[in-house]
């Protein structure tokens, strides 16, 4: 049994349930509470030194970084693959999934957004438009990508899954949250209602997942303990 780490609203975590689920492998969620912290606990920080979600456990053995566990599982299970045998298609979806994991990614993640907050002193309404303006800064140059790639809208690449695609949702969703206009991304916009039709999207989405379903449960036990006091 594959074992991941994370947190259900962390992208990198929610790539590599992507992956899991496209490759219809049997895995289980062990969720790590980043806003309590918990990845900085010294028994978590055993497997990574980083102190970052997701970590995957494998045979007895634990591997970081979303990207890299995400090939390794292409490798280990080569079915259903999410990257094109050909040299130059691997190149291309490579790069698709770069500008997100890479170039968009680490400049919203949560540890940005607390430090912006916390330590910077930054508004919730700055915050906010910290975000918005680095999705457009990433989604805009993306959509050309796609436009040039030749993508009709059902996936990144060709007429199958990949790591591109894998890499897209997760953002997509963070860019709902909070609110950022896609309306001028129409390839990104196909794409996301497509994958979000597929029952692995669906299971790896962070509503999905159970600790989503634990604050959701706190959140009924909070409110019905102000109501009888």
């Amino acid at each position: 049994m594959l074992k991941i780490y994370g947190f259900y609203r962390s992208s990198a975590a929610y790539r590599v349930r992507i992956a899991l689920e496209l490759k219809a492998l049997d895995w289980e969620s062990i969720p790590v509470n980043l806003r309590l912290d918990e990845q900085k606990q010294d028994s978590f920080l055993q497997n990574n030194p980083q102190g970052l979600v997701p970590v995957l456990e494998s045979d007895g053995k634990y591997f970081t970084q979303s990207l890299a566990i995400i090939e390794y599982l292409d490798e280990l299970h080569p079915e259903n693959p999410l990257l094109p045998s050909g040299i130059y298609e691997r190149a291309k979806v490579r790069g698709m999934a770069y500008q997100i994991a890479m170039e968009m990614h680490p400049l919203n993640n949560l540890r940005v957004l607390k430090y912006l907050k916390n330590e910077l002193g930054l508004s919730e309404e700055q915050k906010n438009t910290w975000y918005q303006h680095w999705i457009a800064e990433g989604f805009g140059p993306l959509e050309k990508t796609l436009k040039n790639s030749g993508s009709e809208g059902r996936f990144c690449f060709g007429e199958s899954t990949s790591l591109a695609d894998v890499c897209l949702i997760p953002q997509v969703y963070n860019g709902l949250r909070f609110n950022c206009d896609l309306s001028g991304y129409p390839r990104i916009q196909s794409i996301w209602d497509h994958c979000m039709t597929l029952d692995a999207f669906k299971n790896a989405a962070p509503e999905a997942q159970q600790d989503a379903s634990a604050k959701k449960n706190l959140l009924k036990l909070n409110i019905f303990n102000n109501i009888i006091r």
